[in-house]
């Protein structure tokens, strides 16, 4: 069974930076351990707002990101440590929610990368605050 443990929320002031982590585990193929998880994502969800897609990386390496944080935030996936890495920087009070990792994988990827309908394992969440 796929986990994903997200960590490194935290309260900062505008300006600031954070790297939020996901730390992925038991993703298996064909019984064999793969270890990569092809599909992988972060979401946000601020209070009485939708859940959005903020950035994702296929397998490919190719990323996608939500004109609102692009030149500020980067998705990445160390392999070694199955973990993956959004580092952001100049936060705004409007990045302030609660953010999530998803993951997917082939045969059940949706295809739009900053869909949330495309994934289908969820961390709990790591809370962002950023104060003016």
């Amino acid at each position: 069974q796929v986990r994903l443990v997200e960590s490194g929320g935290d309260s900062v002031q505008a300006g600031g930076s954070l790297r939020l982590s996901c730390a992925v585990s038991g993703y298996s193929n064909g019984g064999n351990t793969y270890g990569t998880i092809p599909y992988v994502a972060w979401f946000r969800q601020a209070p009485g707002k939708e859940r959005e897609g903020v950035a994702c990386m296929e397998y490919s390496r190719r990323t996608y990101y939500a004109d609102s944080v692009k030149g500020r935030f980067t998705i990445s996936q160390d392999r070694s440590t199955n973990t993956v890495h959004l580092s952001m920087n100049s936060l705004s009070p409007d990045d302030t929610a609660m953010y999530y990792c998803a993951a997917s994988v082939p045969g059940r990827y949706g295809g739009a990368c900053l869909a949330s309908s495309s994934f289908h394992y969820w961390g709990q969440g790591t809370q962002v605050t950023v104060d003016s």
